[in-house]
């Protein structure tokens, strides 16, 4: 049995790659797999957490939070391939759509 202190600990290493991988790149599609890898350390945070109390709330959460992230992959890519068709980039930086 794993002590639910290192699933704990990989949550937190997973969050805050994801969080770095955020704050530091510039690609699009790397800002969603980094908040995607956020998901997954708040994931496997929840359910080391449910496993250690003995209770299903964890997993409900896990459960829609997998949710979530499936439908904000989808509407993101949907952007991204939009965006990439009229703007023929996909760095932060050159995309201006909201200015005035």
């Amino acid at each position: 049995m794993i002590p639910y202190e290192y699933s704990l600990t990989l949550s937190a290493i997973l969050f805050t790659l994801g969080m770095l991988g955020v704050a530091v790149r510039r690609n699009v599609i790397v800002l969603l797999m980094c908040v995607e890898l956020m998901l997954n350390g708040v994931n496997l945070a929840f359910v080391a957490l449910a496993d250690h109390l003995h209770s299903a709330e964890g997993l409900l959460y896990v459960f829609f939070v997998i949710t979530v992230a499936a439908a904000e992959a989808a509407v993101g890519l949907a952007i991204v391939v939009s965006v990439t068709r009229s703007r023929k980039t996909v760095y932060v930086d050159e995309i201006n759509l909201l200015k005035g």
